[in-house]
């Protein structure tokens, strides 16, 4: 049985923690941080390696939920 996710599980955004910028929850790691590494090359598992406060299994729900949402917004995709 697959553990569906919510995002809100994964990410929070609260004024007190750097502002209000969406980070990783349970980390002061931003999501954007995520995305930066990603879009240079980097795999998963060395974006893990710099930031070990982010779990894993944090960062593929969020993948798989943001592209989800992406394909169901702009595309004719069942969500």
């Amino acid at each position: 049985m697959v553990k569906t996710m919510i995002l809100e599980q994964i990410v929070i955004q609260d004024k007190e923690i750097l502002g209000g910028v969406p980070v990783f929850k349970g980390t002061r790691v931003t999501v954007t941080s995520l995305l930066d590494y990603l879009e240079e090359g980097m795999t998963v598992e060395e974006y893990l390696a710099h930031f070990p406060t982010v779990k894993k299994e944090q960062v593929i729900h969020f993948l798989e939920i943001t592209t989800r949402e992406y394909l169901t917004k702009h595309y004719e995709i069942a969500a």
